[in-house]
């Protein structure tokens, strides 16, 4: 349980900074919150609870295709 409260945490954290960023420069909150920061995470989070390398593999391709557009 407090693990997922660590995660919930730190993205909490990471919203309200880009919300912070935006009040004084929002064209660079916008490159800040389309970094691939948020799946970075996702996948060090997800490699730390099982380590499963395809479907990391996987969660990487779809973010790479999603963002491509």
């Amino acid at each position: 349980m407090s693990y997922f409260l660590f995660k919930a945490a730190l993205s909490g954290l990471l919203i309200a900074l880009i919300s912070e960023i935006a009040r004084r420069s929002p064209g660079f909150a916008a490159l800040v919150a389309s970094l691939p920061l948020i799946s970075v995470i996702g996948m060090i989070w997800m490699w730390r609870e099982g380590g499963d390398a395809e479907r990391i593999a996987t969660h990487a391709g779809s973010t790479f295709w999603f963002r491509f557009p």
